[in-house]
C-alpha cells in the first residue's frame, strides 16, 4: 500500500501528522488550563479588591462620623454660647421688638427673592425662617421666596443672553456641565435641574447661565422647586437647633442627656445628608456628562463610517480622474 512520503525527512505524512498532532494538542490543553487558572486568579483578586475598597469606605465613613460628633460637642461646649450671646439672642430680641410676624415674613420672602439676583447667598434668611417660624410657615416662606429668586434671574438672563454666552466661553468646563441641563426631553431637563440644585454647583450662577441652553421654563421651574426641598428642610432644622440652644442658654434650662444625644445624632445626620446629596448629585451629573460624550463619539464614528462608505460621486466636491494611455 502506497503511503505519501514527506520530501524533507522521508517520513510518511500520516505518521508525521500523528507525531505532530499529539504535542500540539498537549500544548493546547496546557495553555487553556493556564489561561483558566489566570482568569480565576484575576477574578479572585478583583473580588478581593472590591471588598477591600468597601471596607476602606466604611472605615472612612465611620471616622468622619466620629469626627463630626466630636466637632459638634466641641461647638456646643465652647462655640455655641458665643454665637448665641453675640448674634442669635440679640437678633431674636430685635425681631421681637421691631417687627411683627407678618412683616418679618414679607422681609424674609423679599430677601430670598432678590438676594440671588445680586448673587448674594440666601442661607442666613433660610436660617432665620426656620429659627423664627419653624417647619410649617418657615418651609412656606423659604419655598415662596426661593421660587421667586429662581424665576427673576432666569428672566433677567434672557435679556443678556449673548453676554452670558460670551462669558461662558471663558469657562468651558462650567459651560459643558450647564449644557447638560438644556438637552433631552422634559423629564431629562427636570432631572438635571433638580440634581444641579442638590449638588454643590452654585445655583445663583446656574440661574443666569441656563438661559444659553435649550432649557424650557417649565422643567426649569419644576426641577428647581423639587431640588430645593431637601435644602429647605436642612436649613430649617439647623435654624431650630440654634433656637433650642439659645433658649437653653438664656432661659437657664439645661438640656437633658437624651436631648443632647438626639441633637448630636440629628446634627450628624444632617451633615451626612448634605454630603451624601452632594456626592450623589455630582456622581449623577458626571454620569450624564460621560453618556453625552459617548453619544457624541458614537455619532462622529458613525458619520465617518458613512463618509467612507460613500461612492466617489456621492462625496462633496469629488472628481474622478482617468488616465489616458
Amino acid at each position: 500500500m502506497f503511503k505519501p512520503i514527506n520530501p524533507v525527512n522521508g517520513t510518511p505524512t500520516s505518521s508525521l501528522a500523528a507525531a505532530s498532532s499529539s504535542p500540539v494538542e498537549g500544548r493546547r490543553v496546557i495553555v487553556t488550563g493556564s489561561f483558566l487558572s489566570i482568569l480565576k486568579d484575576a477574578r479572585f483578586k478583583l473580588g478581593l479588591g472590591d471588598k477591600i475598597r468597601t471596607l476602606i469606605w466604611w472605615i472612612k465613613a465611620f471616622s468622619w462620623f466620629i469626627l463630626a460628633v466630636l466637632l459638634f460637642l466641641i461647638f456646643i461646649k465652647w462655640g455655641m454660647p458665643v454665637i448665641v450671646r453675640k448674634v442669635i439672642f440679640p437678633l431674636l430680641s430685635w425681631e421681637a421688638t421691631t417687627f411683627g410676624r407678618p412683616l418679618l415674613a414679607i422681609i424674609l420672602v423679599a430677601s430670598l427673592a432678590f438676594f440671588p439676583v445680586f448673587l448674594i447667598p440666601s442661607g442666613p434668611s433660610m436660617w432665620l425662617a426656620g429659627m423664627i417660624f419653624g417647619y410649617g410657615w418657615g418651609f412656606a416662606i423659604i419655598m415662596v421666596g426661593t421660587t421667586i429668586g429662581m424665576i427673576l434671574p432666569y428672566l433677567i438672563g434672557l435679556l443678556f443672553r449673548e453676554r452670558i454666552h460670551k462669558w461662558l466661553k471663558k469657562w468651558p468646563q462650567i459651560a459643558a456641565m450647564i449644557r447638560l441641563a438644556g438637552e433631552g426631553s422634559w423629564w431629562h431637563q427636570f432631572k438635571v435641574v433638580a440634581l444641579f440644585r442638590i449638588s454643590p454647583f452654585p445655583y445663583t450662577i446656574f440661574n443666569y447661565a441656563v438661559v444659553v441652553t435649550h432649557m424650557r421654563f417649565q422643567p426649569y421651574l419644576c426641577g428647581s422647586v423639587t431640588g430645593m426641598v431637601p435644602e429647605a428642610f436642612l436649613y430649617i432644622y439647623s435654624g431650630r437647633l440654634m433656637r433650642t440652644l439659645a433658649d437653653a442658654q438664656f432661659k437657664n434650662r439645661h438640656l437633658t442627656p437624651v436631648e443632647i444625644a438626639y441633637n448630636a445624632a440629628a446634627f450628624t445626620g444632617t451633615i451626612i445628608a448634605i454630603v451624601g446629596f452632594g456626592v450623589y448629585a455630582k456622581k449623577k451629573l458626571n454620569e450624564l456628562k460621560n453618556e453625552e460624550m459617548a453619544d457624541e463619539r458614537l455619532q462622529i464614528s458613525s458619520s465617518e463610517v458613512e463618509e467612507k462608505g460613500k461612492l466617489p460621486h456621492d462625496l462633496p466636491n469629488s472628481s474622478i480622474q482617468f488616465n489616458n494611455y
